[in-house]
């Protein structure tokens, strides 16, 4: 006769990503985030290549994160690829903020070969590309924010119109 005596179980535990592989998977998703919001901007300006449309997005929404404070700047930088939100979130905040038409000059002494109708076609493009990536709630507390005339550079006619 047999006699088997039972034995403990044992688990196994299933191994976790290692953190360097939750990062890469991490990365791969933004950039796959920061890619779209920079492919609509070539798309809309139509610009020539993704490196053009990198530049111009990247030298808007920094000129931009100067202007929007509070909680509109922390859900603004929630709203957008990591890549995006940092470049808003890095900027110190202005203490005088520009008008519109001052908003896009300072644009163009950012972007080499620019000039002031350029600049309006790169800011246009990119807010407006911006405001339907966070909607329209979030982009009506942007603009409270901002002095009259922004709500063109969203893509916006009347921003009474929109509230």
């Amino acid at each position: 006769m047999t006699v088997t005596t039972p034995q403990p179980r044992t688990t196994i535990p299933t191994p976790s990503p290692s953190p360097s592989l939750r990062v890469c998977v991490k990365d791969v998703t933004e950039d796959a985030g920061w890619r779209e919001l920079t492919d609509a901007v070539r798309e809309a300006g139509q610009y020539p290549t993704r490196t053009e449309a990198e530049h111009v997005t990247r030298t808007v929404l920094s000129a931009l994160g100067g202007h929007v404070t509070g909680e509109e700047r922390v859900a603004l930088a929630q709203a957008l690829p990591l890549e995006a939100g940092r470049l808003i979130a890095s900027q110190v905040p202005e203490t005088d903020p520009l008008t519109a038409r001052e908003f896009v000059d300072s644009v163009a002494t950012r972007i080499e070969g620019s000039t002031p109708a350029t600049a309006r076609w790169d800011v246009s493009t990119v807010l407006s590309v911006l405001s339907d990536h966070i909607g329209e709630p979030l982009t009506t507390r942007v603009l409270t924010q901002l002095p009259p005339g922004y709500a063109l550079l969203f893509g916006r006619a009347d921003l009474a119109a929109a509230a």
